[in-house]
């Protein structure tokens, strides 16, 4: 496995991933923030939650990346459109079974069955996180097909 390529390229796709997102979110075709919902995982504090929420972003985009080459190792090649459909799966994974989860898991996000309280204000995402808005899975799916598209054409098997 190579570690370096791994580190570089994972933190190079996880900005590029995010930024799409975030540029998603400012041209008002989704109100998905993963860095504040994140965030707010660790802290009730609204304004420091997207530093907080950021910086776990980073984390787990290495986690993936490292997924990702394990991935590509196991199968002994690599390209970008096997990232960029490794990265589609991913994206139906998050959006199909790990964003209505994050409900029972986010100490300040309201259920899908019961509605917002004094410690639970955030919207949940819903199914495909639709909540966000209609163009929100569309914008996913992007993000996650770049990132994996990015670790593709640039990860060098070891």
């Amino acid at each position: 496995m190579n570690v370096p390529s791994i580190l570089l390229w994972g933190f190079v796709a996880t900005l590029v991933m995010t930024t799409i997102m975030s540029a998603s979110r400012g041209l008002g075709m989704s109100r998905m923030s993963i860095p504040f919902m994140l965030g707010t995982m660790f802290t009730p504090d609204r304004r420091r939650a997207p530093v907080w929420g950021f910086l776990a972003t980073l984390a787990m985009g290495w986690v993936f990346a490292f997924v990702y080459a394990l991935v590509f190792e196991s199968w002994d090649r690599v390209s970008w459109w096997l990232g960029g459909l490794l990265g589609l799966a991913h994206g139906f994974v998050v959006l199909l079974a790990l964003m209505p989860l994050l409900s029972g898991l986010h100490p300040r996000m309201a259920s899908e069955y019961q509605g917002p309280e004094p410690t639970r204000n955030l919207e949940p995402p819903g199914f495909l996180a639709l909540n966000y808005g209609r163009r929100t899975p569309i914008f996913a799916l992007i993000a996650h097909a770049v990132y994996g598209i990015l670790l593709g054409a640039f990860y060098h098997l070891a």
